[in-house]
């Protein structure tokens, strides 16, 4: 519903959720049902408006300058043609608002970003249009649709989320997650895939450092498949090697001995 009000709407839709649970694949469905690109700006500590706006091509520039000087050619000239659309390079909120089509705009783990970063974005989103001093102002032809995630790594402001449809995106209960198993990997049997969806949300149930999501889920599924498991029941020990593709820190992998995950594995049976 939330997405549903956020399209309808033309508003930005924040997910936020922890690691794993499906936030990103949110924005891919969406780009898929209405067959259109997805545009993904990945934030991180440091990012800042070259890196998710646009950038001057600085060497094409310099050898434009110098192939320009041996010619002869000084002045406004050289200046207007180093500093038009063919030295430009593009990054994900201006190409975004350049589409023809409507994309899928997705700013990923916005909460990695800093806060000068989330004020800047506050701008773009609100009028969907950024000036170029070279250029000037280019306005979207077409409003992207736009998914921000956040993970909880930092409170994101009350700015940003009064712009925002919000939806918090939790863990998906069994009949979801073995309809997710199904659909990406239909070759494993049904009583093995009821078995893994089980073992998996039993696992979260521990004391983890981080949680398996649903993708490593289905790195398990596929693992287990691979190595000829009919049931989690039928060797213990494949089946504690198996997990490395659930736990990905060494404090977890210690947490979960063979006997831990025979017990677990016993309790999805």
């Amino acid at each position: 519903m939330a997405l549903h009000i956020a399209v309808s709407l033309g508003r930005p839709l924040l997910l936020e959720g922890a690691a794993g649970v499906g936030k990103t694949e949110v924005a891919r469905a969406l780009a898929t049902v209405h067959d259109t690109d997805l545009i993904r700006l990945q934030c991180y500590e440091g990012l800042d408006a070259n890196h998710a706006i646009y950038e001057w091509n600085y060497q094409r520039q310099l050898l434009a300058i110098r192939a320009a000087s041996d010619a002869g050619e000084t002045g406004a000239d050289v200046e207007a043609r180093i500093f038009s659309q063919d030295y430009l390079l593009e990054r994900p909120l201006l190409k975004a608002i350049r589409q023809e089509k409507p994309p899928v705009l997705l700013i990923d783990e916005i909460d990695r970003a800093d806060e000068e970063f989330e004020a800047y974005l506050l701008e773009v989103l609100s009028d969907f249009q950024i000036t170029i001093p070279e250029l000037g102002t280019i306005t979207a032809s077409a409003r992207p649709m736009v998914i921000l995630t956040a993970n909880g790594t930092r409170d994101l402001s009350d700015a940003l989320r009064r712009r925002c449809i919000y939806a918090h995106v939790e863990y998906p209960d069994r009949q979801t997650e073995l309809a997710i198993l199904a659909s990406r990997c239909p070759q494993v049997e049904g009583h093995l895939a009821a078995q893994i969806v089980g073992f998996v949300q039993k696992l979260r149930e521990e004391e983890l450092e981080k949680l398996p999501g649903i993708a490593e889920m289905l790195d398990f599924a596929a693992a287990l498949g691979g190595l000829g498991i009919k049931d989690l029941s039928d060797d213990p020990a494949v089946l504690h090697a198996a997990l490395a593709t659930l736990l990905k820190t060494q404090t977890d992998r210690a947490a979960v001995p063979i006997e831990v995950a025979a017990r677990i594995a016993g309790k999805a049976a």
